[in-house]
């Protein structure tokens, strides 16, 4: 497989960089291609804007940023910067985003990252979403850190279910784009952990990768289980963990 290893943390001696690390010599021992993009070693500009457009504007009296990226996908006009990443993405078989959980969420400059290269007319288009996604075949994988423990992140934990609290990138960005996803690893709490519990850690992360082919697939559900106003049908029942029959 072609593999995008998509990092965001500023600092190289975190465990973030050893789960990056570990993973491009995981998978390159294994015959993949993998490359990287480091966020903050690219210095990568996080704010989308009139300078991810270099022709002239679909609409130069109103910034709509998704008719933009429309049209700048169309013509070929897009950013530079924007282009690299986008090829990038394109080629890969496999994306992996690596990052530490900030406040429930992604770094802001992966978010970033997602708002400029995720545009409008390459990842997805009206009619080109989830089951249809225009990455339908690719897979695609959480690798984060977290500040607190794995039974904060449990399902009765204080910080909720992992699974709910990543929902928005694995049914929001991934599926909606049309990936498959692999279940995320979570290593809980690494800053606290010894030296033992982080080689731990990390020996579970190279297991998770040396089985990603046979790993299981969240599960989303199909689009024949919404009706036309896109809930779920009377008597199916919600099965993917966040959503919930009323």
């Amino acid at each position: 497989m072609n593999v995008l290893i998509v990092y965001a943390h500023p600092e190289p001696t975190s465990f973030n960089a050893a789960m990056k690390d570990l993973a491009f010599e995981t998978l390159s021992s294994r015959g993949h291609s993998v490359v990287v993009s480091d966020l903050y070693a690219m210095g990568w500009n996080p704010v989308t804007g009139e300078g991810d457009f270099t022709g002239e504007r679909s609409d130069p009296t109103r910034l709509s940023i998704a008719r933009e990226q429309t049209y700048a996908i169309e013509t070929g006009t897009i950013a530079p910067d924007i282009a690299a990443e986008q090829a990038k993405l394109a080629d890969a078989d496999l994306v992996i985003f690596q990052f530490p959980v900030w406040w429930f969420g992604m770094p802001a400059i992966l978010k970033g990252w997602v708002d400029r290269v995720f545009a409008r007319g390459f990842a997805y288009l009206a009619g080109r979403k989830y089951d249809t996604g225009m990455f339908k075949g690719k897979l695609a994988m959480v690798a984060a850190t977290t500040g607190t423990s794995a039974d904060t992140y449990a399902p009765d934990g204080i910080d909720g279910d992992i699974l709910t609290v990543l929902w928005p990138i694995h049914n929001g960005l991934f599926r909606y784009s049309g990936f498959d996803v692999v279940p995320p690893y979570v290593a809980y709490m690494p800053g606290r952990e010894d030296e033992a519990g982080r080689t731990r850690q990390l020996d579970g992360y190279r297991q998770h990768l040396e089985n990603l082919e046979s790993a299981p697939r969240l599960f989303f559900h199909a689009a024949e289980d919404y009706g036309p106003n896109e809930r779920l049908k009377p008597g199916v029942l919600a099965r993917s963990g966040q959503q919930r029959n009323v």
